[in-house]
């Protein structure tokens, strides 16, 4: 079983900046991707960035050029570090591990941006 912890999360003035963390324990191996997910009241919810074990990062472009996803793979931990947020980045925030063909998904951290 993995369980998939995200943290980080809070009230920010637009133009500020957070780090979420994303921390994955139990059956870690064989990890395809991890992806951020958010959804604001009302609207689907939206990919927002992806990071597979090459490093390789993708993201939406709504976020592009603003938001950062990394990780540190000695603390099995993914950050979405986010810079100029905007009020419209306001949404529960979602950490996913994609293991084979599971994903694992934690239970959302919120992010409130005021203007």
């Amino acid at each position: 079983q993995v369980q998939v912890v995200e943290s980080g999360g809070g009230l920010v003035q637009a133009g500020g900046s957070l780090r979420l963390s994303c921390a994955a324990s139990g059956s870690t191996l064989n990890v395809n991707a991890v992806r951020w997910h958010r959804q604001a009241p009302g609207k689907q919810r939206e990919l927002v960035a992806t990071i597979i074990p090459t490093g390789t990062t993708g993201y939406a472009d709504s976020v592009k050029g603003r938001f950062t996803i990394s990780r540190d793979n000695a603390k099995n931990i993914v950050y979405l570090q986010m810079n100029s947020l905007k009020p419209e980045d306001k949404a529960v925030y979602y950490c996913v591990y994609r293991i084979v063909t599971r994903d694992y998904w934690g239970q959302g951290t919120q992010v409130t941006v005021s203007s």
